[in-house]
């Protein structure tokens, strides 16, 4: 049987202010920025160095005042389709879960596992599709 391989796992950060810390992660820590959701504020994005990868979300006020307890892990899996329809079947997925495609050019699904850890995984697809 033909398995998903995983292959990067990249971590979802939260931020008070996207652009900030695109800022900081370039300026102060020798980053490239890689992409953001939008050019003028935006709420997501994402930073490169070497092989890592780290992404940048930004969360309300009221997230932060109600304490972070959890993380969010964006992994890459070569065949996202084939990853979907496994755990379909495993009584995972939440009544929004569904395989996406997205305008930042991934093809993605997510969930959170039993302690509200969010884990996206994706597959990047060509800019046709």
């Amino acid at each position: 049987m033909h398995k998903a391989v995983l292959h990067q796992i990249h971590p979802v950060l939260p931020v008070r202010d996207v652009t900030k810390a695109l800022i900081y992660y370039v300026e102060k820590l020798g980053f490239k920025h890689a992409f953001s959701d939008h050019t003028d504020k935006p709420t997501y994005g994402g930073v490169v160095r070497d092989n890592i990868e780290i992404h940048l979300q930004w969360h309300d006020e009221k997230d932060w005042i109600q304490g972070m307890d959890s993380v969010l892990l964006r992994i890459y899996v070569d065949e996202v389709d084939l990853l979907f329809e496994e755990y379909k079947t495993q009584n995972v997925f939440h009544d929004n879960t569904a395989l996406r495609n997205t305008a930042w050019g991934t093809r993605e699904f997510g969930f959170y596992d039993n302690d509200k850890n969010g884990l996206i995984f994706y597959k990047n697809f060509p800019a046709s599709v």
